[in-house]
């Protein structure tokens, strides 16, 4: 492994150089990457989203003050 700092894998959790001469980084390697990849594509990462609305803290008739 490169000179630079040092993490771990996001994936499998080895060693993995975080600087320019990982071309996966943050990941150790091209299948943790795509394995991750994978994930994201599957739907088994997601992020959650909340309705606008229910952050709201105006009547839906008053708009908001400017």
């Amino acid at each position: 492994m490169s000179d630079g700092p040092v993490g771990r894998c996001p994936q499998c959790s080895k060693p993995s150089l975080i600087a320019p001469a990982n071309p996966w980084r943050p990941f150790c390697s091209e299948r943790c990457k795509l394995v991750d990849l994978g994930d994201w594509m599957s739907g088994r990462f997601v992020i959650p989203v909340v309705r606008s609305d229910e952050l709201d803290d105006y009547p839906p008739d008053e708009p908001p003050p400017q």
